[in-house]
């Protein structure tokens, strides 16, 4: 068997957590998680969490997937820089602002896939994209952001969920497969459901 393809995923909420299934699945993979959140009960209704989890971190309940566990935040560039591939599924642009510094095209440093989604808007973003972009992928407030909207956190109503989340994790599992393949890939991808 070939040598397992060495991966980060930074973030395992909303996107993350149904992405990590999907590429374990392959047995491809060496798959690092780091997140410093716990599973709260308003995570249950669209992350892949049941409630037994709630109260654990994230990465321990979804250690089943996962290589190598880091219940920390990614703060610095030595800590994703031994990756073939890191992947952003954070809810936030202090870590994703990180992970645009390895660079872009042939510049980069450190490979990189940015998977988002906030409602009914996603995108699928990589190193392969024009750098004069970056600014406006990193435009917004700091902070945390839910992948559900900004109102679903307010009212935390069931049928108010967005699923564009679990398909920018579908988006992001076959572009890592392809690139890893070295298989044509995009740039980036922005969609609404």
């Amino acid at each position: 068997m070939n040598k397992k393809r060495k991966i980060l995923i930074i973030g395992v909420g909303g996107i993350g957590s149904y992405l990590l299934p999907l590429l374990k699945q392959t047995g491809l993979y060496d798959i690092n998680i780091a997140d410093p959140d716990k599973v709260e009960t308003k995570n249950l209704s669209y992350q892949n969490f049941e409630e037994a989890d709630v109260g654990s971190h994230k990465v321990r309940a979804l250690a089943r997937y996962a290589d190598k566990l880091t219940p920390y935040p990614i703060l610095t560039d030595n800590q994703i820089k031994k990756f073939d591939l890191i992947i952003c599924c954070a809810d936030n642009l202090d870590v994703r602002r990180l992970v645009y510094r390895q660079g872009f095209q042939d510049d980069c440093k450190a490979k990189w896939l940015d998977l988002r989604a906030q409602g009914r808007n996603g995108a699928v973003i990589s190193y392969l994209t024009d750098a004069k972009h970056s600014s406006m992928f990193l435009a917004g407030p700091n902070g945390s952001f839910s992948c559900q909207g900004e109102s679903f956190n307010e009212s935390s109503k069931t049928e108010a969920i967005h699923f564009t989340h679990v398909a920018i994790a579908g988006m992001g599992a076959q572009w890592i497969q392809r690139w890893f393949n070295k298989e044509e890939v995009f740039d980036k991808r922005i969609v609404n459901i």
